[in-house]
């Protein structure tokens, strides 16, 4: 049942309607019986997975609050009797006991992942080493990969974590906390949200307010724009493309990762506007995941701004981590002993770059393309550190840092090098997607951008004047949000102009959304997280 589909559509009129019908203290069981329908339908196998990582990670969270309960109960009560060195052994033996439950919950919940995901991944590799001794080839695994396993995997995780920290109470009540785990909108592709941030509005009681309703149904809207009307139009280009690499290289290369760019851009964005959309209908507030990522200047800034929860999960949970371990503080002391203080500070951080970006390229796909991908990402970061001293230095002598020309320089060039890495998730092996990005410079095939070659590719001229027009409103949505929300901007105008401009938005969906005999549009990119 996705986003995009009419039994979803359906499914959303019946929930909207009884949700706002019922008793206001049954609209949170009304959203996990809800959830847990929506997740049924995609298949039910899938509700084993879910299930089995809600129970663990509740009864592990609960273990964990309940011997900080008890922690904080006995030092208050033997306070005068316990001296420093006592109270400090006391904690650190009840940290310990709290380390082992998050520890075997962590095992078995990223192993459950691990195995569902990865598990073809290292047989393949291992037949591979097999073929080259002439041994004979293991059979792969038949496995189901359940339907957002990577997001909801994830969000438990960070919440265990969250409770062992003590930055948030373990929750008590099994459905509520199953809720949280499950909540529909956010199923399918994120965002990957924290227990401390949804929790406020995701268990109170919503009376029907007009206002945040009609807002939510126009971030829908918006959300359907960008995934019919401009991912899936441009989507026929990027399978003709990508499908045959023998015969569409060079220029067309070129042409494609802009093209996938340009679909990735509209169908994760899309589709994350519809879950806050839907959310906003029910009266929940779900955190943003994209502030404007094509308005970066650098990679770094790029990826503050593009799949934030995503991030922000990495850097807390585990670069943090990571880079404060024990083991880390040996690198440390070892690399300011033999390299110097300089080279002692950043070796430490590079490495616990490494780590996540290779832990991130993992999580996105089963494949040396999208490992490949993440350390491409840790390279060009950790070159421009090291390259500060230098710009700082180009831009002491020329003063370009304002000037509007530079900054369009520096978003251009970020843009060029971020369809230049999305080459890693366009093809199936790193030696095709080597190849593809090499023929750019050799297949000299130039001409095929403007003689027509390019109406080849499963797009018309229509097509392509359509598209133009969607990127053109997209980016004239970006530039206004620079000052506040879209939204609240229209909803300021004289009603006539408001409904011309939403009931516009509708027919451009719907006259100009990509739809067939039969159709079901295609799945989100995201969707295999």
């Amino acid at each position: 049942m996705l986003f995009t589909s009419y039994e979803f559509l359906g499914f959303l009129a019946a929930l909207f309607l009884l949700y706002y019908v019922l008793p206001k203290r049954c609209q949170w069981i009304l959203l996990l019986a809800g959830s847990y329908g929506f997740y049924f339908a995609a298949r039910p196998a899938f509700l084993l997975y879910i299930l089995a990582t809600t129970v663990t990670t509740w009864f592990a969270a609960c273990r964990i609050g309940d011997n900080l309960t008890r922690q904080r109960a006995y030092l208050k009560e033997h306070t005068a009797e316990l001296d420093r060195e006592a109270k400090k052994a006391y904690k650190k033996g009840e940290e310990g006991i709290r380390r082992r439950w998050m520890a075997v919950c962590l095992l078995v919940n990223l192993g459950i992942l691990a195995v569902v995901k990865y598990t073809n991944f290292a047989i393949s590799n291992v037949n591979g080493l097999l073929s080259l001794f002439g041994g004979e080839e293991l059979p792969l695994a038949n496995l189901i990969l359940p339907l957002g396993i990577s997001f909801y995997t994830f969000q438990a995780v960070g919440y265990l974590i969250d409770v062992y920290r003590g930055t948030v109470p373990a929750e008590r009540n099994l459905p509520r906390f199953a809720l949280f785990i499950s909540f529909f909108p956010q199923l399918i592709q994120g965002p990957i949200s924290r227990y401390g941030d949804l929790s406020r509005t995701l268990y109170k009681p919503h009376d029907f307010d007009g206002r945040q309703v009609c807002f939510g149904l126009q971030r829908m809207l918006w959300g359907y724009f960008k995934k019919l009307v401009v991912a899936d139009r441009v989507l026929a280009a990027v399978v003709t493309i990508v499908g045959e690499p023998d015969v569409y290289q060079g220029a067309y290369i070129l042409a494609g990762m802009v093209f996938y760019t340009l679909q990735l851009y509209a169908d994760f964005t899309g589709g994350i506007d519809m879950t806050i959309g839907i959310a906003q209908v029910l009266g929940i507030t779900v955190q943003e995941n994209f502030i404007r990522p094509y308005f970066s200047k650098s990679l770094k800034e790029y990826w503050r701004r593009w799949h934030v929860s995503m991030s922000s999960w990495f850097r807390d949970y585990l670069f943090y981590p990571v880079s404060t371990s024990k083991v880390m503080q040996k690198v440390t002391r070892l690399a300011k002993a033999r390299l110097g203080e300089k080279a002692g500070r950043r070796l430490p951080v590079y490495l616990s770059m490494f780590v996540v970006w290779f832990a991130t390229g993992v999580w996105h796909g089963a494949s040396w393309n999208f490992i490949v991908w993440g350390l491409a990402n840790w390279v060009v970061l950790m070159v421009s550190e090291e390259l500060e001293p230098l710009y700082a230095k180009f831009h002491q002598r020329y003063a370009v840092r304002g000037k509007r020309w530079y900054r369009l320089f520096q978003v251009g060039r970020l843009f060029l090098l971020v369809c230049i890495l999305n080459l890693f998730d366009c093809y199936p092996s790193l030696s095709l997607t080597f190849g593809a990005f090499a023929s750019i410079f050799t297949a000299g095939n130039w001409q095929v951008l403007w003689d027509g070659s390019l109406l080849a590719l499963g797009l018309s001229a229509l097509d392509y004047g359509i598209l133009a027009a969607g990127v053109a409103l997209m980016l004239l949505v970006s530039l206004s949000q620079r000052s506040g929300s879209v939204r609240e901007k229209i909803a300021k105008r004289p009603y006539a102009l408001r409904f011309a401009l939403w009931y516009g938005l509708f027919l451009i969906v719907l006259l100009m959304g990509i739809y067939g005999v039969g159709y079901d549009a295609s799945q989100f990119i995201y969707n295999q997280f």
